[in-house]
């Protein structure tokens, strides 16, 4: 699915970006006391080295309070100015309320629309493009995203195919409508999903197919569970496929995109897509050696992490794509 397509005067751009990773680190020194595995085997199948765990007392709308309060100073708002918040987590902090309100009453916000979007680690580029949209058609000016996660609490750590991975964080981004002369913009987004490969990545327990209970706890079922080598190949394929889609949508070459700031689940994963695209692994950006895979959260702590340290410059072509559970995927190119 292609969207950013409206025929309207109006123009999305990012206006502030922020993030936040908790202050404990789990390394892989850490991990071999905990499960049979140690650090080489780590880096070598994942290149990573560490991952940052929330405190007991954290819940997931304390981690995105900091991001989207970075994320506002930085784009010169404050919550009263936003229109609309989108919360996208597989880890919120309970069923309902949704995230979102949860943190709009954190924020001090307006009584804006604000709700949370499930479609895990591609929920960052789904929430951004629907906030394009929004803005796009005229009904709005100022939309906060989020993709926060508290992984470590639905992660087995005596399964070693899975503990080694994950991590908690936030990010968070402001996307407001361009002035009509500005060049920043978003150019198009790309969403896909495939239920027919929903199998390869679930967490089965809490909702109404498996409400919890002492027999589902005693089977584990409250933890994440994945096929490693099924959701390796589909996520090359799928992120090269809706990468592909941006560049044709827009008539634009990889060798004309100054960064590609990809889901950082796994090392291996990333660079076979920037391998398949042969794009320059320095225009790549990539934290997932100290951040682990953080769901909702990778694309957005990297995304602020490279424009608060100088890479990401205004006027650039940059791509952002991640791929999930369920299977989805997504991309969005932007001239940032």
């Amino acid at each position: 699915m292609t969207s950013g397509t409206l025929n309207t005067p109006y123009f999305t751009k990012v206006s502030g970006t922020g993030s936040y990773l908790p202050e404990k680190i789990l390394t892989n020194a850490d991990l071999e006391k905990m499960v049979d595995t140690n650090d080489a085997w780590i880096s070598e199948r994942t290149g990573i080295k560490e991952r940052r765990l929330a405190a007991p007392e954290q819940v997931t709308t304390d981690l995105a309070y900091i991001a989207a309060t970075r994320a506002l100073e930085a784009a010169k708002l404050t919550a009263q100015d936003l229109d609309m918040i989108i919360f996208a987590t597989a880890t919120a902090d309970q069923p309902m309320p949704s995230a979102a309100c949860v943190l709009q009453r954190k924020l001090g916000a307006r009584q804006v629309m604000a709700f949370d979007l499930a479609a895990a680690c591609s929920g960052f580029i789904y929430a951004a493009s629907v906030a394009d949209q929004f803005i796009r058609s005229g009904m709005y000016k100022h939309v906060l995203v989020i993709g926060a996660e508290i992984l470590n609490r639905v992660v087995n750590y005596k399964d070693r195919e899975t503990c080694i991975l994950f991590g908690d964080g936030a990010g968070a981004a402001v996307f407001s409508r361009a002035e009509a002369n500005e060049p920043s913009r978003i150019l198009s987004t790309h969403l896909r999903a495939d239920g027919n490969l929903g199998d390869l990545f679930v967490l089965a327990a809490g909702g109404s197919a498996m409400p919890i209970s002492q027999a589902v706890v005693d089977s584990n079922a409250q933890y994440v569970k994945m096929k490693g080598r099924e959701i390796f190949k589909n996520a090359v394929r799928t992120m090269s496929q809706v990468c592909q889609e941006a560049l044709d949508a827009n008539g634009i070459a990889m060798d004309q995109v100054d960064w590609l700031v990809p889901h950082q689940a796994n090392l291996r994963i990333i660079d076979a897509v920037g391998s398949h695209f042969g794009i320059d692994p320095s225009k790549v950006i990539v934290n997932v050696q100290r951040t682990g895979n953080t769901s909702a959260a990778t694309v957005p702590i990297a995304l602020d992490e490279a424009i608060r340290d100088g890479r990401i410059q205004r006027g650039q072509n940059v791509i952002l794509t991640a791929f999930g559970a369920g299977l989805t995927s997504g991309s969005l190119i932007m001239r940032y």
